[in-house]
């Protein structure tokens, strides 16, 4: 042990610890300062920076031996108080920097640190700097936090004031379709709001740390689990196993269409016959301390017979291949599309003719928060279960039967979550938590490193697409062919509907009136396929987007006029027979013409030998809802005060939930002329709140929305009196009229038939993306030098956060086309090695363009918007390479080793 004192926040402190303690570990857990965030643990997202003696330093790879007894520390809650804000805080709330806020504290703290050393710096200075320091976001595509920067350091050099910087409400009192800020963003930006790792530190002493015992191989038989030399281990509580799950031990999928041909019920909580994919939890350790779970679950010996591990579609379909879930066939789900007239005579006859084959990656998620939960017996003898779920009363459901609890006393509730990006869609550790509270009768903390966020924890289903398209010599689309297959992973859950996507959105945003085609998903041993953002939209609009533009130039026309030529008009169809909705991509495709035409000219005239520059542009289509008659419901309730409560599921996964709420109430309830703060948020507690349904599909806007709208619309009509005047809380009490009013709204829509036919959705999203790239040759590495995307998402809630959606989403839509992977378990288990995209890989040079067209569904107008800005820039990306230097990828991600083999070839 070492004792230290030190000046923490200009506080004195001593901190008796041992020398190998991390810094982060100090800070966050003996001195309790929160803000430190952990999240890659290895140094490499910078979410726990701090400043040491007048140095940024990642605290969570500094030991405590490198720390000198007198030494000076800053962290996020020595800069700025909620109360007292520091410009910097100002900044990022005004810009809009902290999304999901996990970051932000380092990021404040990094920026800090930058302004202490250059106080007028310039938007490279900054990029550099934050590139330099590995401060890592996987929300915001960085843009905004550039610009908190500037901000902030005009107001500290006195250039600006912080009340010019500060958001003011309109004198109309409007706040929808404004800049206001995010009710959670003073909290975010000053380091106070609590996410599942900080409440873990605050939970009851009685609270057993969890550590997993998992698997290290893909697929195996289990033919023994010994725990006792484990159970000897100093601290340990209990190793749980399967033995003492009481329920079915299973997740169900919730098989979504009865031709699939599995039962759904083919997740383990806990493995108990066989290892289905790398990472598979098969026990869980209960002990004082995480440090001795660790150490005990290193003792638990598993005794395993190997089985052929089928790590991708074409191995697991191949005729030798056994079933991995026996009795259910690997190809376990079909979906046709047919559209119109049969193709075969349609493409004997056209004119053109042209097919590709296209594969879209296992891409992951990497949140910078790795999955976190704890879960508690309440007193009423409720299980309650915290977490990062996006969708609580769905997981109720998937993991109560397996945990053999009734659905009536299980209680969940999201905690502040540092993104998710749809792998919560599923429940990772829900089950896990609740398993180990019910065996020992103890509340149960277990927080995941990021190896084991990478390796255990789903990822975007890779998928394989061939796609064919027939013309005429005008260039007009006369019928599609497609055939694509989905490596769904090992567990079946929602792999049906994302099999779906494909005839929904291959080909989409044109008019083509003949179309056949087939999809499978099939059951492989990789990671198992959990929702990301597009949710099948990025892996159907690839094939088909790069095919445009292979079609345009056998056409010899340009990729942008055959576009034009195609896109939805009035009169027609999607790809599942229905009418898009809106007819705006004329007016979006009139709008980025010019820009398109400056940018060719402008790639050209600065391409080099050594540097050749493209454009290339990909048009995305998204939907906002789920499948059919999607369905939300909300709580809308007056105060004695006279504010307003509204009570819902509106899950928040850094896309900025609580402002989605608050601007669709407050735009709802201004007859009664309520001021934002007027209007109180009870948000993701099924305790609490109706059900809201998951927060994926971009449907949150749309259908929980509609819900609140619906709602707030009720409780006015409640209140309204005959002369037009509204009741007081006190006259609505003595005439007996209902204080709370239950909103609930549900789509006019239907689920598409066997071939892929109906109204599915409401609501759609357009966006068009244009991609400026520079190739090296030498290297093939290809810099993104500048988006453009034109939007349609329906009027416009609050600008900062679609702002950052937009941003967010084309940011991943570089990593997807570029670097990001997980096919390599052990090389791409961390940030670097999966490719995550740094500030510098992101261009600074992003422009959004809004065409608001009021959805005739939509509340207030609105549609969706967090889907549809991934769905487009990556085939526009490689449409932009193939231009700059006539090298076609049809594999992602475009590595500098695969268009230097294609400039090579």
């Amino acid at each position: 042990m070492i004792k230290l004192n030190l000046t923490v926040n200009n506080a004195p402190k001593q901190v008796i610890c041992e020398k190998d303690d991390k810094l982060s570990s100090i800070l966050r857990e003996s001195l309790g300062l929160t803000s430190v965030k952990v999240g890659c643990s290895t140094g490499q997202c910078g979410s726990c920076s701090v400043i040491v003696d007048g140095k940024l330093v990642r605290s969570c790879s500094m030991k405590m031996s490198r720390i000198k007894d007198g030494a000076t520390i800053l962290t996020t809650e020595g800069i700025g108080t909620p109360d007292n804000l520091h410009p910097i805080q100002m900044s990022w709330i005004a810009n809009g920097g902290a999304q999901c806020g996990f970051c932000t504290p380092g990021f404040i703290v990094s920026s800090y640190a930058l302004l202490q050393a250059n106080p007028s710096p310039t938007r490279e200075d900054i990029r550099d700097w934050f590139q330099k320091y590995r401060n890592a976001c996987r929300c915001t595509g960085y843009k905004q936090l550039v610009d908190s920067v500037m901000d902030a350091a005009a107001v500290m050099r006195g250039d600006m004031s912080m009340d010019e910087l500060a958001f003011q409400i309109p004198e109309d009192g409007r706040i929808w379709g404004t800049k206001y800020p995010r009710p959670t963003a003073v909290a975010k930006v000053t380091g106070t709001l609590d996410y599942g790792a900080d409440l873990g530190i605050k939970m009851p002493k009685e609270t057993l740390k969890c550590a997993l015992v998992q698997a290290e191989v893909s697929h195996a038989k289990i033919i023994s689990i010994d725990t006792s030399e484990a159970e000897a281990m100093p601290g340990v509580e209990k190793i749980v196993t399967h033995k003492d799950v009481k329920g079915k031990n299973r997740i169900t999928g919730l098989i979504t269409f009865p031709t699939n041909k599995g039962d759904g019920w083919d997740r383990p909580i806990l493995c108990d016959e066989k290892v289905f994919q790398y990472g598979d939890a098969i026990a869980i350790v209960c002990a004082d301390s995480e440090k001795n779970a660790k150490a005990a679950a290193a003792k638990v010996k598993v005794e395993l017979e190997r089985l052929p591990e089928y790590m991708s579609a074409p191995a697991a379909m191949a005729d030798d291949a056994i079933e991995i879930h026996p009795g259910t066939p690997n190809i376990y789900y079909t979906q046709k599309v047919a559209k119109g007239e049969e193709t075969a005579p349609i493409f004997d006859k056209a004119d053109v003719v042209i097919e590709g084959d296209y594969f879209t990656t296992r891409q992951p998620h990497m949140p910078i928060e790795p999955d976190v939960g704890f879960a508690y017996l309440d007193d009423e003898g409720k299980l309650c279960i915290h977490s990062k779920s996006i969708g609580l009363h769905l997981h109720l459901y998937m993991i109560a039967p397996g945990l053999g609890v009734e659905p009536e006393n299980l209680i969940m509730v999201q905690n502040p979550t540092g993104g998710t990006f749809g792998y919560k869609f599923s429940p990772t550790m829900e089950a896990l938590v609740g398993a180990a509270c019910l065996a020992t009768g103890k509340p149960v903390f277990l927080c995941y490193d990021w190896y084991q966020q990478q390796t255990y924890t789903g990822k975007r289903s890779p998928q394989f697409t061939t796609v064919r398209m027939a013309a005429d010599k005008e260039g007009k689309l006369l019928g599609m062919e497609t055939d694509w297959t989905v490596d769904h992973g090992p567990y079946s859950e929602f792999g049906d509907l994302l099999t779906l996507r494909g005839a929904q959105f291959i080909g989409a945003g044109y008019n083509i009136d003949n179309i056949r085609g087939e999809g499978r998903t099939v059951c492989t041993n990789h990671a198992w396929g959990a929702a990301f953002r597009g949710y099948g939209g990025p892996e159907a609009e690839f094939p088909s987007e790069t095919l445009m533009d292979e079609l345009a130039e056998k056409l010899g026309m340009d990729p942008l006029e055959l576009r034009y030529k195609n896109i939805y008009r009035e009169g027609s169809t999607t790809p599942t027979g229905c009418d898009p909705e809106i007819y705006s991509l004329p007016e979006m495709f009139d709008i980025l013409r010019p820009k398109y035409e400056e940018a060719k000219k402008k790639t050209a005239a600065n391409s080099t030998d050594e540097i050749k520059r493209g454009v290339g542009i990909a048009l995305g289509v998204y939907a906002s809802g789920l499948d059919g008659p999607d369905t939300a419901e909300a709580d809308v309730r007056l105060n004695e005060d006279g504010s307003v409560t509204v009570l819902t599921c509106w899950h928040d996964h850094g896309q900025g939930a609580d402002m989605g709420v608050l601007g669709t109430a407050h735009e709802s309830l201004r007859p009664l002329g309520l001021t934002p703060d007027q209007i109180h948020l009870t948000l993701n507690d099924t305790r609490y709140c109706p059900n809201g349904g998951p927060a994926g599909g971009s449907r949150s806007q749309v259908v929980v929305g509609n819900s609140i709208k619906v709602g707030c619309e009720m409780l006015m009509s409640a209140m309204l009196k005959s002369d037009g005047s509204y009741r007081t809380y006190q006259e609505m009490v003595d005439e007996n009229i209902d204080l709370v009013q239950h909103g609930k709204w549900t789509a006019p829509a239907n689920n598409c038939d066997e071939n892929g036919q109906g109204k599915p959705f409401a609501c759609y999203m357009y966006g068009l993306c244009m991609a400026e790239v520079a190739v090296e040759i030498a290297t093939g590495k290809t810099t993104v030098e500048k988006i453009t995307f034109i939007a349609d998402i329906g009027k416009v809630n609050n600008v900062l956060v679609v702002d950052g959606q937009i941003y967010g989403g084309v940011a991943q839509g570089i990593g997807l086309a570029l670097s990001e992977d997980y096919e390599d378990i052990k090389k791409h288990s961390t940030m670097k090695g999966a490719g995550f995209p740094y500030i510098k890989q992101i261009p600074d040079d992003i422009e959004i363009v809004y065409v608001e067209t009021p959805r005739p569904e939509g509340p207030h107008g609105a549609s969706g918007v967090g889907e549809v800005p991934l769905c487009s820039p990556h085939p526009a990306i490689l449409n932009a390479i193939y231009n700059a230097c006539g090298v076609r990828i049809r594999t992602l991600p475009a590595l500098p080793e695969k268009v230097l083999a294609g400039l090579k070839g």
